[in-house]
């Protein structure tokens, strides 16, 4: 139901919603990649132990679900 609602409201103000996994977005490196639980060393922060990359924790995972929208979007439109 939510979904629904949010997708009629960004019609309505012209914008496009896609619905994208965010699972394991908040433990994934936005620079690397790299996955791993101990990226995350609290609530709020975010520092990669592969690349030493380090953020706010919910920009980190926002990054994320950003770029697997786009990648569902482009998928879509090359079917």
């Amino acid at each position: 139901m939510f979904l629904r609602v949010l997708a009629h409201k960004a019609e309505s103000a012209g914008r496009e919603l896609i619905a994208a996994n965010p699972a394991g977005t908040s433990r994934t490196c936005a620079r690397c990649g790299h996955s791993a639980r101990e990226n995350r060393l609290g609530q709020a922060v975010f520092r990669c132990t592969a690349c030493g990359h380090s953020a706010h924790a919910d920009v980190n995972a926002a990054i994320n679900i950003l770029r697997a929208g786009l990648a569902l979007r482009d998928a879509a439109q090359a079917a």
